[in-house]
């Protein structure tokens, strides 16, 4: 920060470019670089002055506000829009919005007995006060006006036409109202490309009648045409069009206008057979699904142990009826196994002691219950 010349007093910079940049954005801008009306640099800025700085910063909105309602009560046709207070305190410029002259003289008078400082008045345009206000264009970037536009060049509808874009109002303007200064940053490449499209083509003489041009593709290098009868939109090749425009000048209407198929969907990439990507293929569902799998494989082989121990034997360990039987080849029989194992159930059934009555309890030795020792005996 450094303190330069001002108004009867001293104003604050900030010092954003040195060495040959500086003469290089000299040249650019059409600067002298000795012009007088530069300011001289006095020091670098104190703590002093950058404290006299922030107290007259903070008195800019109060300032705006009151500038307002007097002007409202003068009954002026202007907005003010915003208020700089140099860093001594010494001048306020006002900037103003109007869109016919205002005689401010009385006003100037009035500002200068309410805030005790020279007053000047500027007059600014929409975009300037978008630039000074800032935000957020439809793009989602900052306001180029506010952060590196400095030349406003007009803009008319005409650039949209050009560029094929639908004339809504709403869409087309930015925040300060007018046309959006970013629609002049493509039309010298659009100019370019419809070079190459022939002139005279807005109508075609066919045998269904006259097809009317409705836009132009400088990506795809199609015109549009419609017929009278109908809506459907015929895109056409600019041979095509050349070609249908020497007939017609030669008196000669052809049958149909011989469109193009375009195709909306996109094309499927082609995956190389020497290389694949796994990364990023492998996905939650693809591991709950492996989790499953899993689980189901422990399930399946548990349930096939528990079955093949039945088969073996019962309780007391002895060999079930027809269990080890086996096949001529020595591989073991299904069928067999199966009759195996379900003679070794019967048996396991018969062999064991029947289950207790209702009401009589277990003995916990694990001996027969009474009846069925006297039974035995």
């Amino acid at each position: 920060m450094v303190s330069v010349e001002g108004v009867s007093g001293f104003d604050v910079g900030e010092v954003t470019m040195t060495g040959e940049m500086v003469r290089l954005q000299l040249k650019k801008k059409g600067v002298e670089e000795k012009n007088p009306d530069f300011k001289k640099v006095l020091r670098k800025s104190s703590d002093k002055d950058l404290e006299i700085l922030q107290q007259n910063k903070a008195r800019e909105k109060e300032a705006l506000v009151r500038s307002r309602a007097i002007a409202r009560r003068l009954k002026l046709d202007m907005k003010m829009s915003e208020v700089e207070i140099q860093a001594d305190g010494r001048k306020a410029t006002f900037f103003y919005i109007a869109d016919d002259r205002v005689d401010f003289r009385e006003l100037i008078k009035l500002y200068a007995g309410e805030f005790r400082l020279k007053v000047e008045m500027r007059q600014i345009g929409a975009r300037q006060e978008a630039a000074k206000v800032g935000g957020i264009g439809s793009c989602g970037r900052e306001l180029c006006c506010s952060t590196w536009l400095t030349d406003f060049k007009s803009v008319n509808t005409t650039a949209a036409r050009y560029q094929n874009l639908s004339i809504n109002q709403s869409k087309l303007s930015g925040q300060c109202g007018r046309l959006k200064c970013c629609l002049n940053y493509e039309l010298d490449t659009y100019l370019d490309a419809l070079q190459n499209f022939p002139d005279n083509a807005e109508s075609l003489q066919v045998a269904k009648g006259t097809a009317s041009l409705i836009k132009k593709d400088i990506f795809k290098n199609l015109m549009w045409y419609v017929l009278p009868d109908s809506n459907k939109q015929y895109p056409l090749t600019i041979e095509r069009v050349r070609k249908i425009r020497q007939l017609n000048m030669q008196n000669v209407v052809p049958d149909t206008l011989d469109p193009v198929e375009v195709s909306t969907a996109k094309p499927k990439e082609e995956v190389e057979s020497g290389f694949v990507d796994l990364v990023g293929q492998i996905s939650l569902k693809t591991l709950e699904k492996a989790d499953r799998k899993k689980k189901h494989g422990h399930h399946k082989h548990q349930a096939q142990h528990n079955s093949g121990g039945v088969s073996r034997g019962g309780r007391d360990g002895k060999p079930a009826d027809g269990g080890g039987g086996g096949n001529r080849g020595g591989q073991p029989d299904s069928r067999r196994g199966r009759e195996g194992n379900a003679g070794g159930n019967r048996d396991q059934r018969k062999s064991g002691p029947p289950p207790p009555r209702s009401g009589t309890p277990p003995d916990k030795t694990g001996a027969p219950p009474p009846q069925d020792r006297n039974k035995k005996s």
